[in-house]
């Protein structure tokens, strides 16, 4: 796996990734830092990434499960460290399941899974915090 991260140059701290499967990605600072908020902070590009790598493991793990899964949604909210380095300390995830019928079961071995065995992301992630999942399902 590669990535390129490029200085936008004259937009104060914004860098523009260009990653090896050559799909391109914008981050920014806040305005006390230099930056102009014209993207996601990497932190939140960071949290962005563990949500989409678990909600993939998850929707995958239940469509394979002949389930029938018709929308998938995960809510995080994270805390940091107040001192450097400001690492996550507590990661909280809401998944939302939308389909016909899904066992709750099922949805809870799903995220059970990707959080033990599947997810590099969140395993990474849960090296310095602590991660919170909970879920519902809504009928569709």
């Amino acid at each position: 796996m590669e990535c390129t991260v490029h200085w936008a140059g004259g937009l104060g701290m914004a860098f523009v990734a260009e990653t090896g499967s050559g799909h391109v990605l914008a981050m920014d600072g806040a305005p006390d830092g230099g930056g102009r908020n014209l993207a996601p902070r990497p932190m939140e590009t960071l949290l962005a990434g563990a949500g989409g790598c678990t909600a993939y493991d998850v929707m995958l793990i239940l469509k394979r499960g002949r389930h029938d899964v018709r929308d998938c949604q995960v809510k995080l909210d994270a805390e940091r460290a107040n001192e450097d380095p400001k690492v996550f300390t507590r990661i909280r995830m809401h998944f939302t399941v939308g389909g016909r019928g899904v066992p709750a079961a099922a949805v809870e071995r799903a995220i059970a899974l990707s959080h033990d065995k599947y997810c590099s992301a969140t395993i990474m992630l849960g090296k310095t915090a602590a991660i919170e999942t909970s879920f519902e399902i809504v009928e569709r």
